[in-house]
């Protein structure tokens, strides 16, 4: 069986910490899944102008989540949320690699803020932050441990989330303050929160584009493992 070259986003940090310089960083449990999954993981740094020659060396594309979030300017709001932080330059690497990668119909998986990234890449908004605009809603940043779910999701029929994971419901780990609002034209809704929150989206205009607001790189369930099989399996594996 082929083993697809996945490249995966990083994390971009200031000085301090690891390093007294600016440094990338990406948990191993990214790359743990991919290999686990038939994959071989390489990571792209955040260079927009090479965004075209990474997608011509890789299969698939994962863009990963982080601490940070969208510039609300870049799906038409004129305001920004307190909580707000952005990493501009991670955020046109993402944006030119998953443009890139849609427009050779390459297999995309947006994980966290990956999914968020994806949904303003094809047109559509975020919650800038959920508390404020959620009633009752869900601690998406859950209190327990990211290896254990923290609430569950609705999976919905017919979908491509709910032919790979086979379930209608997934217990998932929750670690974001922002989500979809409206998703992009042609986008479909394949997961809801209990609160309503927006959980999944994907695009059955693609081979393969799928978001997902949880981690399933943890891999606390087997619906989590076939996420990765099926996105590796979409990328020739």
């Amino acid at each position: 069986m082929a083993q697809p070259v996945i490249g995966l986003t990083l994390d971009h940090e200031p000085p301090g910490g690891y390093s007294n310089f600016p440094w990338y960083a990406i948990r191993e449990n990214y790359c743990n899944a991919v290999r686990r999954a038939g994959g071989l993981p390489i990571l792209l740094p955040h260079d927009p102008d090479a965004a075209s020659a990474y997608l011509g060396r890789i299969d698939g594309l994962i863009v990963t989540g982080g601490g940070f979030d969208v510039d609300p300017a870049l799906f038409g709001e004129t305001s920004r949320h307190p909580t707000v932080k952005t990493k501009d330059r991670r955020t046109a690497f993402e944006l030119a690699a998953a443009n890139g990668a849609l427009a050779r119909d390459m297999p995309v998986l947006g994980i966290c803020g990956g999914q968020q990234l994806l949904n303003v890449a094809l047109g559509g908004t975020l919650i800038q932050h959920i508390p404020d605009e959620v009633p009752d809603c869900l601690p998406h940043r859950q209190p327990n441990p990211r290896d254990e779910p923290g609430h569950t999701v609705r999976v919905v029929a017919g979908t491509l989330l709910h032919r790979i994971t086979g379930v209608d419901r997934i217990g998932v780990n929750s670690a974001h303050h922002q989500a979809v609002k409206a998703a992009g034209p042609g986008l479909v809704i394949d997961a809801v929160a209990e609160d309503g929150v927006v959980e999944g989206i994907e695009d059955p205009r693609h081979r393969f584009c799928l978001g997902v607001q949880w981690h399933p790189e943890f891999e606390i369930s087997e619906a989590d493992r076939r996420i990765f099989r099926a996105f590796i399996e979409a990328s020739g594996g």
